[in-house]
């Protein structure tokens, strides 16, 4: 069997971490400290969707595995907050994969749509940066990765019904 989605779903999570732990924030129009590696973090949602097609619900497992590494590897109490945050929307995010039976570029944008804003909100929040112009750019930002692969996979699906 090939992990090589839940291994880069691993890696990107220590990656973002990491990233969040070292990469200073920007500040906004009035005052917003944002973080621009936030603009990372939505292909770890996509990521995770193909890892979940590669190991199921044990993609689950993946995402701790992830987050204890983080713990080690970055600021505890960025993946402290990465955890909180990760464990809220990724479980908003596997529920819609899951459930929603759809093609699999819908589940991919459903999900990343319910699970970018609850990440940003609990992410921001627990670190003392959230306003609601942070949590709104980092979820644009988390969705504009989720929207590349969408349209990618989307493309291909189309593709396939033509030549079906």
């Amino acid at each position: 069997m090939n992990f090589r989605f839940t291994a880069l779903y691993i890696a990107l999570i220590v990656a973002v971490n990491y990233a969040f732990s070292v990469v200073p924030l920007v500040e906004l129009p009035g005052g917003t400290q944002w973080p621009p590696v936030a603009l990372l973090v939505g292909f770890v949602f996509v990521v995770r969707d193909f890892a979940q097609r590669e190991i199921g619900h044990k993609v689950l497992l993946a995402m701790i595995v992830g987050v204890v590494i983080s713990y080690y590897m970055a600021d505890p109490f960025v993946a402290v907050a990465s955890a909180a945050a990760f464990l809220l929307s990724e479980l908003a995010d596997w529920a819609v994969y899951t459930f929603t039976k759809r093609p699999l570029s819908e589940r991919i944008i459903y999900s990343s749509l319910v699970g970018a804003p609850i990440d940003s909100a609990v992410f921001l929040g627990l670190l003392g940066f959230a306003s609601p112009l942070g949590i709104a750019l980092m979820s644009v930002s988390k969705l504009a990765g989720a929207l590349i692969v969408w349209w990618m996979v989307r493309r291909r699906e189309q593709r396939e019904m033509v030549s079906a």
